[in-house]
Protein backbone atom coordinates (compact mmCIF):
# COMPACT_ATOMS: atom_id res chain seq x y z
CA UNK A 1 0.00 0.00 0.00
CA UNK A 2 1.23 3.85 -0.57
CA UNK A 3 0.90 5.22 2.69
CA UNK A 4 0.79 8.75 3.64
CA UNK A 5 0.39 10.36 6.97
CA UNK A 6 -1.99 13.23 7.06
CA UNK A 7 -2.77 15.58 10.21
CA UNK A 8 -4.80 18.18 11.75
CA UNK A 9 -5.00 20.16 14.68
CA UNK A 10 -7.56 21.94 16.70
CA UNK A 11 -7.93 23.90 19.93
CA UNK A 12 -9.90 23.95 22.45
CA UNK A 13 -11.81 27.31 23.66
CA UNK A 14 -9.36 28.08 26.44
CA UNK A 15 -6.36 28.67 23.77
CA UNK A 16 -5.41 32.17 23.61
CA UNK A 17 -5.95 32.75 20.10
CA UNK A 18 -9.88 31.22 20.64
CA UNK A 19 -10.33 33.18 23.64
CA UNK A 20 -9.81 36.06 21.24
CA UNK A 21 -12.43 34.85 18.45
CA UNK A 22 -15.13 34.50 21.14
CA UNK A 23 -14.35 37.52 22.59
CA UNK A 24 -14.60 39.34 18.88
CA UNK A 25 -17.73 37.31 17.55
CA UNK A 26 -19.60 37.70 20.84
CA UNK A 27 -19.34 41.27 20.44
CA UNK A 28 -20.17 41.34 16.77
CA UNK A 29 -23.17 39.27 18.15
CA UNK A 30 -24.03 41.96 20.64
CA UNK A 31 -23.83 44.71 17.45
CA UNK A 32 -26.48 42.62 15.27
CA UNK A 33 -28.37 42.00 18.36
CA UNK A 34 -29.45 45.34 18.15
CA UNK A 35 -28.86 46.22 14.98
CA UNK A 36 -28.97 43.94 12.35
CA UNK A 37 -27.54 45.88 9.92
CA UNK A 38 -24.26 46.57 11.66
CA UNK A 39 -20.93 46.79 9.82
CA UNK A 40 -18.10 45.22 12.36
CA UNK A 41 -14.84 44.63 12.35
CA UNK A 42 -13.38 43.92 15.76
CA UNK A 43 -9.96 42.81 17.06
CA UNK A 44 -9.04 41.59 20.19
CA UNK A 45 -5.60 40.74 21.59
CA UNK A 46 -4.58 38.91 24.77
CA UNK A 47 -1.44 38.86 27.44
CA UNK A 48 -1.42 38.21 31.10
CA UNK A 49 -4.16 39.39 32.22
CA UNK A 50 -5.09 42.01 29.51
CA UNK A 51 -7.26 42.44 26.59
CA UNK A 52 -7.20 44.79 23.86
CA UNK A 53 -9.96 45.16 21.86
CA UNK A 54 -9.38 47.29 18.73
CA UNK A 55 -11.40 47.64 15.17
CA UNK A 56 -13.80 49.49 13.26
CA UNK A 57 -17.56 49.49 13.81
CA UNK A 58 -20.70 51.24 12.41
CA UNK A 59 -23.70 50.46 14.43
CA UNK A 60 -26.92 51.73 15.80
CA UNK A 61 -26.43 50.10 18.62
CA UNK A 62 -23.93 50.33 21.89
CA UNK A 63 -21.98 47.21 23.23
CA UNK A 64 -20.93 47.16 26.68
CA UNK A 65 -17.49 45.78 25.83
CA UNK A 66 -15.87 45.66 29.26
CA UNK A 67 -18.56 43.36 30.63
CA UNK A 68 -18.57 41.09 27.30
CA UNK A 69 -15.15 40.50 27.43
CA UNK A 70 -15.15 39.17 31.10
CA UNK A 71 -18.60 37.24 30.15
CA UNK A 72 -16.65 35.69 27.67
CA UNK A 73 -13.24 34.44 29.83
CA UNK A 74 -15.30 33.91 32.68
CA UNK A 75 -17.57 31.71 30.69
CA UNK A 76 -14.66 29.78 29.10
CA UNK A 77 -13.37 28.84 33.03
CA UNK A 78 -10.64 31.57 33.79
CA UNK A 79 -12.16 32.61 36.87
CA UNK A 80 -8.69 32.94 39.15
CA UNK A 81 -5.76 33.84 39.08
CA UNK A 82 -4.42 31.53 40.09
CA UNK A 83 -4.90 29.29 36.59
CA UNK A 84 -3.25 32.62 35.12
CA UNK A 85 -6.47 34.77 34.63
CA UNK A 86 -9.33 36.13 36.21
CA UNK A 87 -12.39 37.53 34.33
CA UNK A 88 -13.20 39.48 36.92
CA UNK A 89 -9.73 41.43 37.58
CA UNK A 90 -8.55 41.43 33.94
CA UNK A 91 -7.69 44.42 32.37
CA UNK A 92 -9.32 45.85 29.56
CA UNK A 93 -8.84 48.25 26.93
CA UNK A 94 -11.01 49.38 24.16
CA UNK A 95 -10.13 51.29 21.06
CA UNK A 96 -12.99 51.27 18.63
CA UNK A 97 -13.66 54.13 15.59
CA UNK A 98 -16.19 53.85 12.71
CA UNK A 99 -15.65 52.85 9.39
CA UNK A 100 -13.74 53.63 6.46
CA UNK A 101 -16.74 56.11 4.59
CA UNK A 102 -15.17 54.67 1.55
CA UNK A 103 -15.19 51.10 2.33
CA UNK A 104 -18.64 51.71 3.38
CA UNK A 105 -19.40 53.48 -0.10
CA UNK A 106 -18.72 49.97 -1.61
CA UNK A 107 -20.80 48.21 0.92
CA UNK A 108 -23.33 49.38 -0.76
CA UNK A 109 -24.75 52.03 -2.94
CA UNK A 110 -28.46 52.48 -1.62
CA UNK A 111 -29.23 54.72 1.07
CA UNK A 112 -32.36 53.66 3.81
CA UNK A 113 -35.17 55.46 1.69
CA UNK A 114 -34.02 53.52 -1.46
CA UNK A 115 -33.45 50.28 -0.02
CA UNK A 116 -37.22 49.88 1.57
CA UNK A 117 -38.26 50.68 -2.05
CA UNK A 118 -35.63 48.23 -3.83
CA UNK A 119 -36.18 45.00 -5.16
CA UNK A 120 -34.25 42.39 -4.37
CA UNK A 121 -32.24 42.08 -7.77
CA UNK A 122 -31.71 45.52 -7.59
CA UNK A 123 -30.50 45.36 -3.33
CA UNK A 124 -28.44 43.00 -4.83
CA UNK A 125 -26.63 44.82 -7.41
CA UNK A 126 -25.99 47.34 -5.11
CA UNK A 127 -24.39 45.46 -2.46
CA UNK A 128 -20.97 45.09 -3.59
CA UNK A 129 -18.40 43.18 -1.97
CA UNK A 130 -17.09 44.15 1.40
CA UNK A 131 -13.15 44.08 0.20
CA UNK A 132 -11.43 42.04 -2.44
CA UNK A 133 -10.87 38.41 -1.70
CA UNK A 134 -10.57 34.98 -2.81
CA UNK A 135 -12.25 32.07 -0.85
CA UNK A 136 -12.27 28.41 -1.07
CA UNK A 137 -14.78 26.67 0.32
CA UNK A 138 -14.68 22.03 0.76
CA UNK A 139 -16.69 19.30 0.69
CA UNK A 140 -15.30 15.48 0.77
CA UNK A 141 -17.57 11.87 1.69
CA UNK A 142 -14.92 10.49 3.86
CA UNK A 143 -17.49 11.62 7.06
CA UNK A 144 -21.27 12.00 7.38
CA UNK A 145 -20.63 15.58 7.87
CA UNK A 146 -18.61 15.47 4.70
CA UNK A 147 -15.30 17.04 6.27
CA UNK A 148 -12.05 15.64 6.04
CA UNK A 149 -11.09 13.13 9.07
CA UNK A 150 -8.24 14.21 10.56
CA UNK A 151 -10.13 17.97 11.31
CA UNK A 152 -13.36 16.58 12.19
CA UNK A 153 -11.66 13.83 14.72
CA UNK A 154 -9.42 16.72 16.31
CA UNK A 155 -12.37 19.04 16.53
CA UNK A 156 -14.69 16.55 18.13
CA UNK A 157 -11.68 15.54 20.55
CA UNK A 158 -11.15 18.90 21.75
CA UNK A 159 -14.98 19.89 22.72
CA UNK A 160 -14.40 16.75 24.58
CA UNK A 161 -11.99 17.66 26.18
CA UNK A 162 -13.38 21.03 27.35
CA UNK A 163 -16.81 18.97 27.97
CA UNK A 164 -14.42 16.35 30.71
CA UNK A 165 -13.10 19.64 32.06
CA UNK A 166 -16.37 21.37 32.55
CA UNK A 167 -18.32 18.38 33.81
CA UNK A 168 -15.77 17.24 36.57
CA UNK A 169 -15.00 13.90 34.69
CA UNK A 170 -11.50 14.36 34.79
CA UNK A 171 -10.63 16.45 37.20
CA UNK A 172 -7.57 18.88 37.78
CA UNK A 173 -8.01 20.12 34.32
CA UNK A 174 -7.58 24.03 33.01
CA UNK A 175 -8.92 25.79 29.82
CA UNK A 176 -6.00 26.30 27.44
CA UNK A 177 -5.46 23.11 25.57
CA UNK A 178 -5.33 21.45 21.91
CA UNK A 179 -5.57 18.19 20.01
CA UNK A 180 -3.95 16.70 17.18
CA UNK A 181 -4.77 13.92 14.87
CA UNK A 182 -2.67 11.98 11.97
CA UNK A 183 -4.68 9.83 10.05
CA UNK A 184 -3.07 7.22 7.15
CA UNK A 185 -4.61 7.13 4.00
CA UNK A 186 -4.19 5.23 1.09
CA UNK A 187 -5.00 7.34 -2.01
CA UNK A 188 -7.89 9.48 -0.97
CA UNK A 189 -9.55 7.05 0.95
CA UNK A 190 -8.72 6.99 5.09
CA UNK A 191 -7.47 3.84 6.57
CA UNK A 192 -6.45 3.59 9.89
CA UNK A 193 -5.89 6.01 12.71
CA UNK A 194 -1.96 6.58 13.20
CA UNK A 195 -1.65 9.34 16.23
CA UNK A 196 -3.70 11.19 18.62
CA UNK A 197 -2.08 13.66 20.45
CA UNK A 198 -3.55 15.89 23.17
CA UNK A 199 -1.99 18.82 25.04
CA UNK A 200 -4.08 19.86 28.15
CA UNK A 201 -3.28 22.63 31.05
CA UNK A 202 -3.72 21.20 34.44
CA UNK A 203 -2.80 21.98 38.15
CA UNK A 204 0.58 21.29 39.19
CA UNK A 205 -0.15 18.09 41.24
CA UNK A 206 -1.45 15.70 38.33
CA UNK A 207 0.14 13.11 38.12
CA UNK A 208 1.22 12.36 33.82
CA UNK A 209 0.57 8.49 33.72
CA UNK A 210 -2.92 8.95 35.19
CA UNK A 211 -3.79 11.50 33.08
CA UNK A 212 -3.00 9.80 29.92
CA UNK A 213 -4.95 7.48 31.55
CA UNK A 214 -7.96 9.33 32.24
CA UNK A 215 -8.02 10.88 29.06
CA UNK A 216 -7.47 8.00 27.08
CA UNK A 217 -11.01 6.27 28.84
CA UNK A 218 -13.10 9.47 28.53
CA UNK A 219 -12.07 11.24 25.24
CA UNK A 220 -10.08 9.41 23.08
CA UNK A 221 -11.56 6.03 23.41
CA UNK A 222 -14.87 7.48 23.26
CA UNK A 223 -14.42 9.74 20.63
CA UNK A 224 -12.80 7.12 18.26
CA UNK A 225 -15.61 4.69 18.95
CA UNK A 226 -18.00 6.94 17.86
CA UNK A 227 -16.60 8.51 14.46
CA UNK A 228 -15.05 6.32 13.30
CA UNK A 229 -16.94 2.86 13.71
CA UNK A 230 -16.56 0.70 11.58
CA UNK A 231 -15.24 2.93 8.71
CA UNK A 232 -11.72 2.62 9.67
CA UNK A 233 -9.09 0.99 12.15
CA UNK A 234 -8.76 2.72 15.43
CA UNK A 235 -7.71 -0.25 17.61
CA UNK A 236 -3.54 0.56 17.38
CA UNK A 237 -2.39 3.94 17.32
CA UNK A 238 0.09 6.00 19.18
CA UNK A 239 -1.27 8.21 22.06
CA UNK A 240 0.62 11.33 23.11
CA UNK A 241 -0.43 13.50 26.11
CA UNK A 242 1.36 16.35 26.99
CA UNK A 243 4.41 15.49 25.42
CA UNK A 244 6.61 18.14 27.67
CA UNK A 245 5.19 16.41 30.71
CA UNK A 246 3.59 18.99 32.10
CA UNK A 247 1.36 22.03 31.22
CA UNK A 248 0.72 23.79 33.69
CA UNK A 249 0.61 27.27 33.40
CA UNK A 250 -1.54 28.00 29.78
CA UNK A 251 -3.77 30.47 28.18
CA UNK A 252 -3.10 34.46 27.66
CA UNK A 253 -0.71 33.96 30.94
CA UNK A 254 1.89 31.75 28.84
CA UNK A 255 1.40 32.65 25.05
CA UNK A 256 -0.43 35.93 23.52
CA UNK A 257 -3.62 35.39 21.92
CA UNK A 258 -5.11 37.30 18.62
CA UNK A 259 -8.36 37.00 16.55
CA UNK A 260 -8.16 34.79 13.60
CA UNK A 261 -5.34 33.38 14.05
CA UNK A 262 -6.18 29.80 13.69
CA UNK A 263 -7.91 30.13 9.79
CA UNK A 264 -6.51 26.21 9.08
CA UNK A 265 -8.12 25.10 12.62
CA UNK A 266 -11.33 26.98 11.67
CA UNK A 267 -11.96 25.27 7.94
CA UNK A 268 -10.51 21.94 6.41
CA UNK A 269 -7.60 21.77 8.68
CA UNK A 270 -4.63 21.66 5.75
CA UNK A 271 -6.87 19.80 3.55
CA UNK A 272 -8.08 23.05 1.08
CA UNK A 273 -6.72 26.13 0.06
CA UNK A 274 -7.51 28.95 2.31
CA UNK A 275 -7.82 32.50 1.13
CA UNK A 276 -6.16 35.69 2.58
CA UNK A 277 -8.94 36.44 5.16
CA UNK A 278 -10.22 35.36 9.31
CA UNK A 279 -13.53 35.08 10.06
CA UNK A 280 -14.13 35.89 13.68
CA UNK A 281 -15.43 39.63 14.45
CA UNK A 282 -16.53 40.26 10.79
CA UNK A 283 -20.14 40.98 10.07
CA UNK A 284 -21.28 39.02 6.49
CA UNK A 285 -20.83 42.36 4.41
CA UNK A 286 -16.85 41.02 4.51
CA UNK A 287 -16.84 38.30 1.90
CA UNK A 288 -14.19 36.80 4.03
CA UNK A 289 -16.52 35.39 6.06
CA UNK A 290 -20.08 35.47 4.35
CA UNK A 291 -18.49 33.86 1.15
CA UNK A 292 -16.64 31.38 2.84
CA UNK A 293 -19.54 30.00 4.19
CA UNK A 294 -21.20 30.23 0.80
CA UNK A 295 -18.20 28.24 -0.88
CA UNK A 296 -18.89 25.56 2.39
CA UNK A 297 -22.10 25.25 1.47
CA UNK A 298 -21.52 25.09 -2.52
CA UNK A 299 -19.14 22.35 -2.09
CA UNK A 300 -21.31 20.19 0.37
CA UNK A 301 -24.36 20.36 -1.98
CA UNK A 302 -22.10 19.06 -5.09
CA UNK A 303 -20.89 16.32 -2.96
CA UNK A 304 -24.02 15.48 -1.41
CA UNK A 305 -25.76 15.46 -4.29
CA UNK A 306 -23.41 12.73 -5.54
CA UNK A 307 -22.13 14.48 -8.15
CA UNK A 308 -18.10 14.29 -6.70
CA UNK A 309 -16.59 12.33 -4.53
CA UNK A 310 -14.67 15.66 -3.33
CA UNK A 311 -14.90 19.26 -3.85
CA UNK A 312 -12.97 22.64 -3.73
CA UNK A 313 -15.05 25.31 -4.99
CA UNK A 314 -12.96 28.86 -5.16
CA UNK A 315 -14.73 32.32 -5.22
CA UNK A 316 -13.07 35.81 -6.03
CA UNK A 317 -14.43 39.01 -5.60
CA UNK A 318 -13.57 42.95 -6.03
CA UNK A 319 -14.36 45.66 -3.59
CA UNK A 320 -17.61 47.20 -4.19
CA UNK A 321 -18.56 44.97 -7.32
CA UNK A 322 -21.59 42.41 -6.22
CA UNK A 323 -21.19 39.76 -8.94
CA UNK A 324 -17.60 37.59 -8.07
CA UNK A 325 -14.48 37.90 -10.45
CA UNK A 326 -14.57 34.47 -10.98
CA UNK A 327 -15.60 30.86 -9.52
CA UNK A 328 -14.11 27.97 -9.84
CA UNK A 329 -14.93 24.65 -9.11
CA UNK A 330 -11.94 21.51 -8.40
CA UNK A 331 -12.76 18.43 -7.93
CA UNK A 332 -9.88 16.32 -8.47
CA UNK A 333 -10.77 13.48 -11.14
CA UNK A 334 -13.53 12.29 -8.59
CA UNK A 335 -16.69 13.13 -10.71
CA UNK A 336 -19.82 10.93 -10.97
CA UNK A 337 -19.65 8.63 -14.26
CA UNK A 338 -21.04 10.32 -17.01
CA UNK A 339 -20.87 13.60 -15.59
CA UNK A 340 -17.52 16.33 -16.10
CA UNK A 341 -16.11 19.43 -13.86
CA UNK A 342 -17.49 21.41 -16.18
CA UNK A 343 -21.01 20.20 -16.62
CA UNK A 344 -20.82 20.82 -12.24
CA UNK A 345 -19.09 24.09 -12.62
CA UNK A 346 -22.28 25.12 -15.02
CA UNK A 347 -24.66 23.90 -12.37
CA UNK A 348 -23.43 25.99 -9.57
CA UNK A 349 -23.45 29.09 -11.82
CA UNK A 350 -27.53 28.08 -12.30
CA UNK A 351 -28.20 27.41 -9.05
CA UNK A 352 -26.16 29.42 -6.55
CA UNK A 353 -26.29 32.86 -6.05
CA UNK A 354 -22.86 34.19 -5.03
CA UNK A 355 -23.62 37.85 -4.85
CA UNK A 356 -22.97 39.29 -1.10
CA UNK A 357 -26.61 40.13 -0.36
CA UNK A 358 -27.84 37.08 -2.19
CA UNK A 359 -25.72 35.20 0.68
CA UNK A 360 -26.68 36.86 3.30
CA UNK A 361 -29.94 36.68 2.66
CA UNK A 362 -30.26 32.73 1.45
CA UNK A 363 -28.10 31.75 4.56
CA UNK A 364 -30.08 34.17 6.73
CA UNK A 365 -26.61 35.68 8.15
CA UNK A 366 -27.97 39.06 9.90
CA UNK A 367 -28.26 37.02 13.19
CA UNK A 368 -26.37 36.88 16.39
CA UNK A 369 -25.46 33.49 15.40
CA UNK A 370 -21.30 33.76 15.42
CA UNK A 371 -20.28 33.07 18.92
CA UNK A 372 -20.75 29.36 18.68
CA UNK A 373 -18.78 29.47 15.61
CA UNK A 374 -15.74 31.34 17.33
CA UNK A 375 -14.27 27.71 18.51
CA UNK A 376 -13.91 24.07 16.99
CA UNK A 377 -14.32 24.90 13.57
CA UNK A 378 -17.13 27.00 11.31
CA UNK A 379 -17.87 24.18 9.27
CA UNK A 380 -19.23 20.22 9.76
CA UNK A 381 -21.20 21.19 13.41
CA UNK A 382 -24.64 20.56 11.78
CA UNK A 383 -26.43 23.10 14.45
CA UNK A 384 -29.00 25.31 13.33
CA UNK A 385 -28.16 28.21 12.99
CA UNK A 386 -25.42 27.18 10.78
CA UNK A 387 -27.58 27.81 7.46
CA UNK A 388 -24.16 27.18 5.28
CA UNK A 389 -23.89 23.30 6.26
CA UNK A 390 -27.56 22.69 4.70
CA UNK A 391 -27.94 20.20 1.53
CA UNK A 392 -30.47 22.37 0.31
CA UNK A 393 -29.44 22.57 -3.01
CA UNK A 394 -29.22 19.10 -4.09
CA UNK A 395 -32.41 18.73 -5.92
CA UNK A 396 -31.76 21.40 -7.82
CA UNK A 397 -28.33 20.38 -8.65
CA UNK A 398 -29.57 17.06 -9.83
CA UNK A 399 -31.92 18.75 -11.76
CA UNK A 400 -29.30 20.92 -13.70
CA UNK A 401 -27.28 17.95 -14.49
CA UNK A 402 -29.57 15.77 -15.86
CA UNK A 403 -31.07 18.34 -18.51
CA UNK A 404 -27.30 18.79 -19.60
CA UNK A 405 -26.75 14.66 -20.25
Amino acid sequence: MDIRLISAESVTEGHPDKVCDQISDAILDDMLRQDPHSHVAVETCATTGQFFVFGEVNSEGYSDIQSIVRDVVARIGYTSSDIGLDAASCGVVVSLTGQSAEINQGVSRLDASQESVASQEERYEAQGAGDQGVIFGYASDETQTLMPLPIYLAHRLSMRLAEVRKEGIVPHLRPDGKTQVTIAYEGNTPQYVETVLISTQHDPEVDSAWLQEQLTKHVITPILDEVCADRIAHDQYRVLVNPTGSFVLGGPAADAGLTGRKIIVDTYGGAAHHGGGAFSGKDPSKVDRSAAYAARWVAKNIVAAGLAHRVEVQIAYAIGVADPVSIDVETYGTEAQGISREMIQHAVHEVFDLRPAAIVDQLDLLRPIYSKTAAYGHFGRELPEFTWEHTNKVQQLQQVIAAMK
